[in-house]
């Protein structure tokens, strides 16, 4: 796989910070609403502008992360399956893209269109998305961080005298 220049590598690594930390104020600029509608909030007003929040911002920029977050691991030496931390931030961050695409962003368009209209039970959703997506993504930011569980384990290489006694017992 190639390799970037330290120099490259840094700007790779700031455009991945700056467009995480993007997702992650969005995200709590989502919770935030879905808060006050919860305490008293005008949903006619609160409402479409989460609608907004999430088509404009939201649903790009976690698309922008998972592309941003998959260059760095393929073009530095962390390697996009070489680490388990690396492996386990890429499976949170492809399931939460999924989620923000086809579960979030729809329902805050129905919210955004409905807006005081909108039943209890999917503004409970438009809290609870929020607050599970955050705690996902500082869940990536420990991992980041501290870079858990080390190295996957390399396949071991079948030997010579294991592929021998493989064909030796065949009928």
């Amino acid at each position: 796989m190639p390799r970037i220049p330290p120099a490259a590598r840094k700007g790779l690594l700031t455009l991945h910070l700056v467009t995480s930390l993007g997702w992650l104020g969005t995200d709590l600029v989502l919770l935030t609403l879905g808060i006050a509608v919860q305490r008293g909030g005008d949903p006619a007003l609160l409402y479409p502008v989460g609608a907004l929040v999430g088509t404009v911002l939201f649903a790009p920029l976690s698309i922008l992360v998972w592309l941003v977050g998959v260059a760095s691991a393929l073009l530095t030496p962390w390697g996009l399956l070489r680490y388990r931390w690396v492996l386990v931030k890429l499976v949170l961050t492809t399931v939460m893209v999924g989620l923000v695409l086809f579960l979030l962003t729809p329902n805050l368009r129905h919210a955004g269109a409905l807006g005081a209209a909108l039943p209890a039970r999917d503004r409970a959703d438009l809290v609870i998305a929020p607050a599970v997506s955050t705690s996902l993504m500082i869940i990536a930011t420990v991992l980041s961080t501290y870079k858990p569980w080390g190295r996957q384990r390399a396949a071991r290489p079948a030997t010579v005298s294991n592929a021998r006694r493989s064909t030796s017992t065949a009928p």
